[in-house]
């Protein structure tokens, strides 16, 4: 690693904690109801919104009602966006004339959108017309970004409250999460965007002569609006196949900085927000420091294995300095090394950087990542609520080691909690594991593949381990675009999403309904160094146990390989 390169890091660091707590203080007033410097602009959209919706913004929901809420919305949504997609020639903002969508892309478009995954089994510029971008998906990075939010609210009131049989409003929740944070963030990141270059029009593609004489269409569009929501909103779509890897999209190393902050921080305030709304912001550190530690460990092994490239290369003296197949050269190896572990860390899925060049040991951190639970700071309330169900098995082991009933901010963890949270965790085992493992002996999925051998296996684990984990990135080797994998991908992106939501939401509202105990001498702390270090080692066992054997298969076997001089085709 070099000096400059362990700077970036630092300073990456450095202005996410910085960030953490006054963004996260600002929305937990939001989500509170108080009064922030943004009422006074924002109030009367919000107060317009409920009364054309016809919503009671004091009325509380039970988390039947509250998940309800959340599979209506999703559902209507999905639905509208389907019907986009398949009739979008008829549809204004239409330059080029872009047909309609195949139903098999347009069902799995519609879902990846709808569950904040943004997989792209296409290339955005000869698929979707300006008027599908806008109106049809850049709409859904704010809506389920915003979902995504008020379920990880929801479920935090579920610790912060006692005595209660709701979990507040998901139509209040939702549109506090859309009027107060997302678009203020995203209005201010597409100006910034735009200051470096992201273009932002309506015209008609331009048509140029490459060196070689060729002609070449450029395209245009509202780039700009849609990546800042995409990166905000932690969605990851790109409005180019070559997604932030493009010039049009991330132009400068300042604009790529900018971006890579904007992933992380609604997820790292997110659990500010946390501390705050159980009134003990040291919990909320807790849960952030757990998150940093695994971030600091991802770049860690990513950084220094693209700095080491290909054995096999540079005894040819072919390369010298790392691995630059698929990278730019003006982010270099620590942007793109950066770039990797931050988008799989939060449920983004942009690259700058293509992750099925990168090495064995490279390309292993993004998936681990996301099999893990993309807790690592995570998706925009997604990572909160899936961190916080790790904190619940971490207290339910440390109760089984000293025998006594585990407790979690005051909450009895009991027989139901930790069976719907089990079953949240297992639903990212059983969708990956048994899609890829139904894949890896189809020939539709196999003709599909780009590579043979251990590095063809990766790429079927990456892709429904993206889908599941509502990621979007991909080890883009694997052409996609089949009815079989738009279908499969489709489920796996909805089941990864909404059955594992629905669990905790469960037991949020269980929790809800408990007294608070008071601390005692017994009482595990579970906001010091001892209850980080178990909770970062429960994230790493429950993800090694289940993954580890096919992991083996893929990258670990192919790095050791490639040290042997073993290379597939």
């Amino acid at each position: 690693m070099t000096a400059s390169g362990i700077l970036l890091i630092l300073l990456f660091i450095a202005v996410i904690a910085a960030l953490t707590a006054p963004l996260g203080a600002y929305m937990a007033k939001v989500f509170a109801g108080e009064r922030t410097w943004a009422h006074r602009i924002l109030r009367p959209l919000e107060a317009a919104i409920y009364k054309l919706c016809g919503i009671d913004e004091t009325a509380e929901q039970h988390w039947t009602r509250y998940a309800g809420g959340v599979l209506a919305f999703s559902v209507v949504s999905m639905l509208l966006t389907y019907l986009i997609l398949r009739l979008q020639q008829w549809f204004p903002l239409n330059p080029q004339g872009i047909g309609n969508v195949a139903s098999a892309l347009a069902f799995n478009t519609a879902a990846s959108f709808t569950t904040n995954t943004n997989w792209q089994a296409y290339a955005p510029e000869t698929t979707m017309s300006y008027f599908t971008e806008m109106i049809g998906l850049a709409t859904h990075n704010f809506f389920s970004a915003a979902a995504g939010i008020a379920v990880a609210i929801a479920v935090v009131r579920g610790f912060s409250r006692h005595s209660v049989k709701t979990l507040g409003n998901f139509w209040v929740d939702f549109t506090r999460a859309t009027v107060y944070v997302l678009i203020p963030l995203s209005v201010a990141g597409a100006m910034l965007l735009c200051s470096q270059g992201v273009i932002q029009n309506f015209s008609p593609y331009a048509k140029a002569a490459t060196v070689e004489g060729a002609a070449q269409n450029l395209p245009q569009g509202p780039i700009a609006s849609q990546e800042a929501i995409k990166m905000i909103g932690t969605n990851g779509g790109g409005f180019t196949n070559a997604n932030s890897a493009h010039p049009y999209e991330n132009p400068t190393p300042f604009s790529n900085f900018a971006q890579m902050v904007f992933i992380f921080m609604i997820p790292a305030g997110l659990t500010y927000t946390f501390g705050k709304m159980v009134k003990d912001t040291r919990q909320g550190w807790a849960i952030f420091a757990a998150m940093l530690a695994l971030f600091i460990f991802g770049v860690c092994v990513t950084y220094p294995a693209e700095m080491a490239g290909n054995p096999n290369l540079t005894k040819l003296g072919l390369t010298a300095d790392g691995n630059w197949e698929g990278k730019e050269a003006r982010f270099g190896m620590a942007d793109s090394s950066l770039f990797a572990v931050v988008t799989t860390d939060a449920s983004c899925g942009a690259v700058n950087t293509m992750h099925d060049s990168l090495t064995p040991l490279g390309g292993l951190v993004p998936l681990v990542n996301i099999e893990l639970g993309e807790v690592i700071f995570g998706g925009v309330g997604s990572g909160l609520y899936g961190m916080l169900m790790f904190a619940v098995l971490a207290v339910f082991i440390a109760g089984l080691m000293v025998g006594r009933t585990p407790e979690y901010l005051g909450k009895k963890i009991e027989q139901k909690e930790v069976k719907m949270v089990m079953l949240a965790a297992l639903v990212l085992a059983f969708t990956i594991l048994g899609f890829a493992g139904a894949g890896v002996v189809l020939n539709t999925v196999k003709s599909s593949l780009g590579n043979n051998g251990p590095h063809g296996l990766s790429e079927v684990l990456y892709t429904y381990s993206s889908a599941t984990g509502n990621n979007g990135s991909a080890f883009g080797g694997i052409s996609a675009n089949t009815p079989y994998l738009n279908t499969t991908i489709g489920f796996a992106m909805l089941f990864g999403r909404f059955l594992m939501m629905i669990p905790l939401l469960a037991a949020a509202g269980s929790l809800a309904q408990k007294k608070q105990t008071p601390v005692s001498a017994g009482t595990f702390p579970t906001h010091g160094p001892l209850f980080v270090f178990l909770l970062v080692a429960v994230v790493v066992i429950v993800g090694a146990l289940t993954f580890f054997p096919a992991l083996s298969l893929g990258p670990i076997v192919e790095h050791f390989l490639m040290h042997q001089g073993r290379l597939w085709s």
